[in-house]
């Protein structure tokens, strides 16, 4: 019996990842990498290695990175603050199952980031627990964040389950022993989800099997 549900925040609450995508390419095409769409979802969706990998092939030093880094991130931060993110759907949802399930969030977003995101969502009341990427050593795909969230839920891993969009996140939650959902969006749609347990299209239907 599922008692806990966590869920991935950027992707499945917040239409966030296409703004990720745009600021890293805007950063990436002022060192002469044309990065595509595809290139972003293999490097950051799946592996996790991110497209500074091209940078470093370009012998661009860890300095330099980390100050292209913070300027993609003033660029991505900007627009989380102007435009809107969160799914259609997505507070009617959490607010049927809180009344049902434990939610936690399980994010690999910085805090800021997910602060800024939330500021006029008006969900976060509903769940439980929040863990970003500043509460544990490794991200996904490692299992580590849903084995926090297995902890912090006081629940059985056979009575939580996870919802993601990603094949990083499914990976993380398979390798934590937990159920996974997957609710794909444009970036991940072409994915491999062989080791979900359901593929639904929106997070209503997530409400109906719930």
């Amino acid at each position: 019996m599922i008692k806990a549900i966590f869920f991935d925040n950027d992707g499945v609450l917040v239409d966030t990842e296409k703004y990720f995508f745009i600021s890293t390419q805007q950063i990436m095409a002022k060192i002469g990498i044309d990065l595509t769409e595809e290139e972003f979802i293999e490097l950051t969706l799946i592996d996790n290695q991110g497209a500074w990998k091209y940078a470093r092939e370009k012998n661009i030093t860890e300095v330099e990175i980390n100050k292209l880094r913070i300027e993609r991130n003033e660029i991505y931060s900007h627009y989380l603050s102007t435009e809107k993110l969160i799914i259609p759907g997505v507070e009617e949802a959490v607010c049927k199952l809180s009344k049902k399930y434990k939610l936690g969030i399980v994010t690999s977003s910085k805090r800021d980031h997910f602060e800024i995101i939330h500021r006029p969502t008006n969900i976060l009341h509903y769940f439980d627990f929040i863990l970003t990427i500043e509460d544990y050593s490794k991200s996904k795909p490692d299992p580590e964040p849903y084995l926090k969230a297995v902890e912090l839920s006081g629940f059985k891993r056979d009575e939580c389950i996870v919802v993601e969009d990603s094949e990083r996140g499914l990976i993380a939650a398979s390798e934590a022993g937990l159920k996974c959902i997957i609710i794909p969006n444009h970036l991940t749609k072409n994915c491999n989800f062989s080791r979900a347990w359901k593929i639904l299209e929106n997070i209503d239907q997530l409400v109906k099997i719930m």
